[in-house]
């Protein structure tokens, strides 16, 4: 952060002597701006913010590093406490418009995970690390393709925070953005209970693969609403048919900041 950037040509622009591509703007807001762009040395993706400065102060709170969701609920987990759900309700709202906008272009980003969502000062999530990111809706024909699909996941894709259909690849199917769905889910329980579902299961050594294919069962709390565990349970159908889509969880979402419970952080 904080290195001079050159437009060296229409729709590109040079960081440090690397070169981007200039694909498309993904959101701005009053003084900043996000975009993708693609690397033309390594083919990966990015998501590029660029800030206007006016002043010494403006660049001081830009070079400032935001911290990761991961970080926050670590955090408190730390101490004994969880994210309240006035918190996550707004933060996951900020994450969804943020894959919506990625669907939208017929993307998916496939290692959504709480160490690539940023924060703010404000808790406004920024996604980041698109270099996973590929077409939204991919058709598999054969095994061979399959096979390649699921080597592919292997490398790009978080274990723990792997959709089902990606540890073993059905030779004639269709893989669409809904991967991205049941990492969604995986991350929102990770807000709720201070790691994610199959966490431990990858640290202590044992099949990720084998349980991601049992229906998950959101643990009872008493923290948070029927209305959000409900939730998370959509995103964590095995079926990727069974999950809905990010417009379904946007309106959900939106309807339960309308009506918050004022709940305050919780003890362990």
């Amino acid at each position: 952060m904080g290195h001079a950037l050159c437009a060296c040509a229409r729709g590109s622009l040079s960081i440090e002597g690397q070169r981007y591509l200039l694909l498309q703007r993904l959101g701005e807001g009053g003084f900043s701006y996000v975009d993708l762009v693609e690397g033309l040395q390594d083919g990966r993706f990015y998501a590029l913010k660029r800030i206007l400065c006016h002043d010494k102060e403006d660049r001081q709170e830009a070079l400032h590093e935001r911290g990761t969701l991961w970080s926050e609920v670590e955090a408190l987990r730390d101490k004994g406490t969880f994210l309240p759900e006035e918190r996550i309700v707004p933060i996951l709202l900020g994450i969804c418009r943020g894959l919506e906008a990625i669907h939208a272009k017929g993307y998916a980003h496939r290692d959504l995970k709480p160490t690539n969502v940023l924060l703010d000062d404000e808790e406004q999530p920024v996604l980041m690390d698109l270099g996973s990111m590929n077409q939204a809706c991919i058709e598999v024909k054969g095994s061979r393709e399959a096979m390649a699909l699921q080597d592919w996941a292997a490398q790009r894709c978080t274990i723990s925070y792997r959709a089902p259909e990606l540890f073993t690849v059905e030779r004639d199917c269709v893989i669409d953005e809904r991967t991205d769905i049941w990492s969604l889910g995986c991350v929102l329980y990770c807000m709720m209970f201070g790691e994610g579902p199959y966490d431990l299961i990858f640290q202590k050594g044992d099949s990720v693969a084998l349980a991601v294919q049992n229906q998950l069962r959101v643990p009872a709390s008493g923290r948070y609403s029927a209305a959000l565990e409900h939730l998370l349970s959509s995103m964590m159908a095995v079926n990727p048919q069974d999950r809905p889509h990010i417009s379904y969880i946007l309106d959900q979402l939106e309807g339960l900041q309308a009506a918050p419970r004022g709940q305050d952080t919780t003890r362990i």
